[in-house]
């Protein structure tokens, strides 16, 4: 039993992926004995419709000076952000002098489009890693946890903002309520705030469990989030879908009456109906036991004709697959990734071996696992080769299947 982050109301667990570790925690061979493990069970709230973990790890284990992920390896997500970037400067930066902050700014991926055109900005990262990273390009940055006491410093030395942008950052902090407060405190009366995060509807109607790990304390509706904002006197004035992480939503925050609710917005709350019912919960539990049978099934049998199974992208996502399914070495041998930190180390839990990129291409495997399926089509534009050289791709999002 947990008690719900945002309405107190006590709430059971719906599935239970058992022990399980940081996502990011990549380690050596000498870390393996005090690794860090948690049990990641995770409920539906019956009275404001918010999903979440029941425990999560303290910020400062996940999010810190060794924190192994990079928005920019991706050149989608690169193009993404850019995206991102100029629809706010296009439509929401109104006045003379405007204030961005972005919260949880990772490596300054979408604040370097402000910063290069001289607009005022500021980026909050926890992870002092990627900060710098940041900082040496540009984009002021500090390094903190946002928070009701920061929003205040902030406003001390800057005054408020005109706009604050979070993506895949909101879903990750567990005191929301003081999240929400600092915002509020930040915001200019007609600011606003926009934010993306994996979308609950798109998880359950994927089975997309592996959006399920430690950061991802809340998986957001735009129900859920009606009720939180509502606490504060703010609406949900907009929603966009977007294809980013196997399937997020983009939402758009403002001051209560400030601006016109979008029809989006009430045909999604409409849509979100089922996502307000326990059957709906139990129906993905029972989804995920049969992925992860299908998926061993598919591995033991590749395995038992002699082929080679490598994983491709030592993703944050691969940690709840690959421990939940009981995914080992001896099914898989080892995991490609471009990420320089977590090369020659092992994944959490089950300590399969990542290997740099090159060694993929060096020696193609008869098969990989696509840890990476949120950027299938980039990658399979990338790995034409791999293709023409026989190998097939592994993959188990929405179901699982072998793939030419």
């Amino acid at each position: 039993m947990g008690q719900c982050r945002i309405c107190r109301a006590d709430f059971a667990p719906f599935i239970d992926f058992g022990k399980m570790p940081l996502a990011n925690g990549f380690l050596t061979a000498e870390q393996f004995a005090a690794e860090y493990f948690y049990d990641l069970r995770v409920g539906f709230c019956e009275h404001c419709g918010m999903v979440q973990l029941i425990e999560q790890p303290d910020p400062t284990q996940m999010f810190h000076q060794n924190y192994a992920f990079f928005s920019k390896t991706s050149t989608k997500m690169a193009t993404h952000f850019q995206e991102f970037a100029e629809d706010v400067k296009s439509h929401h930066l109104i006045s003379t002098d405007p204030f961005v902050v972005e919260i949880g700014s990772n490596d300054g991926i979408m604040l370097q489009h402000f910063a290069k055109i001289g607009i005022k900005h500021l980026g909050v990262e926890p992870s002092a890693n990627v900060a710098q990273m940041a900082i040496n390009q540009g984009v002021r940055t500090i390094c903190n946890f946002f928070d009701e006491n920061l929003a205040c410093q902030i406003v001390e030395e800057n005054g408020q903002a005109d706009a604050i942008l979070a993506a895949n950052v909101m879903c990750h902090i567990p005191s929301m309520h003081s999240v929400v407060k600092g915002i509020k405190k930040l915001l200019k009366n007609d600011g606003i705030l926009i934010f993306e995060d994996p979308y609950l509807n798109d998880v359950i109607e994927k089975t997309s469990y592996d959006q399920i790990y430690d950061e991802h304390v809340f998986l957001f509706s735009v129900s859920s989030l009606t009720y939180l904002f509502n606490i504060y006197d703010m609406e949900i004035i907009d929603v966009n879908p977007q294809e980013t992480h196997g399937g997020s939503m983009r939402y758009t925050v403002a001051n209560r009456g400030v601006c016109n609710i979008s029809k989006r917005v009430y045909d999604h709350l409409k849509k979100e109906a089922k996502l307000r019912r326990s059957e709906t919960y139990e129906n993905f539990r029972e989804h995920c036991e049969r992925s992860k049978r299908e998926l061993i099934k598919a591995l033991l049998q590749i395995r038992e004709d002699g082929k080679r199974i490598v994983g491709y992208g030592a993703t944050s996502k691969s940690t709840t697959v690959i421990n939940y399914c009981g995914i080992t070495p001896e099914l898989v041998e080892s995991i490609s990734d471009t990420t320089p930190i977590k090369q020659g180390k092992y994944t959490p839990g089950a300590h399969i071996p990542v290997r740099p990129y090159e060694e993929f291409l060096a020696n193609y495997p008869d098969y990989a696992l696509l840890f990476a399926w949120n950027h299938a089509e980039e990658i399979a534009a990338k790995e034409e080769k791999f293709r023409e050289a026989g190998g097939k791709w592994v993959v188990y999002i929405p179901t699982v299947r072998v793939m030419a």
